[in-house]
């Protein structure tokens, strides 16, 4: 798969390496042409720094790893809203969690609800804010493997996000329409909140097992 990534920073570099041994093709832009060099050099040799307008017609689907604060600056930069992405699977790991507070900075909406209406034409899928970088490549047992929630409204994106999302070694699991983003993006805030108490988040949530609970609907009725 061709991929484009929107982004020079650390998630960007990470995700980078954790999908070039899966054969796939990477082209790194952002504003700063220097900064896209160096972290295609850092991803490695499937990796390629590019100029933000040649990306758009050169990818299968776009990761967006900016900050909120960039977000719509950087769509601009590779065309975005005269419709160069139309029809393309734009994932978008946007965190736009204030780090102070832990709430989150679009008043209504979301991240991704922006770059949708950034990007006319684009199928968006909200994903991998979550987990930071340090997360991929995860490379323990596979019923230990991090489940990564994403959502949005075109099948086909969805599918693109998924096979990218088990290449990091993790399980994807969609939680509905693009209209959940704001609910996922949320949880980042509340993860944030337990960590700031001084505790795991990944205890802050009742362990269940679907299996189980599908038995026990089924035994009820």
């Amino acid at each position: 798969m061709n991929i484009g990534i929107l982004g020079t920073g650390n998630l960007a570099v990470t995700l980078g390496r954790a999908w070039a041994p899966a054969g796939h093709s990477l082209l790194v832009t952002g504003r700063n042409s220097l900064h896209a060099k160096a972290a295609a050099d850092q991803i490695g040799p499937p990796a390629k720094a590019v100029d933000p307008t040649d990306l758009a017609t050169r990818v299968d689907a776009l990761v967006v790893a900016v900050p909120w604060e960039g977000l719509e600056a950087a769509l601009s930069l590779v065309g975005a809203p005269e419709g160069s992405l139309a029809g393309k699977a734009v994932i978008d790991c946007t965190n736009p969690v204030d780090y102070t507070t832990c709430e989150l900075k679009p008043t209504s909406g979301s991240a991704a609800a922006l770059v949708a209406h950034t990007a006319p034409g684009t199928h968006v899928v909200k994903a991998l804010h979550l987990f930071a970088g340090a997360s991929w490549p995860y490379v323990g047992p596979q019923e230990s493997a991090p489940v990564v929630a994403i959502c949005g409204d075109d099948s086909g994106a969805l599918d693109r996000a998924a096979a990218l999302i088990q290449d990091l070694g993790a399980r994807p699991a969609v939680v509905g329409g693009l209209n959940c983003a704001r609910q996922l993006e949320e949880a980042a805030g509340f993860v944030m909140r337990v960590v700031a108490a001084g505790h795991n988040p990944r205890l802050a949530v009742p362990d269940v097992d679907p299996a189980l609970l599908r038995a026990a609907q089924t035994t009820v009725g």
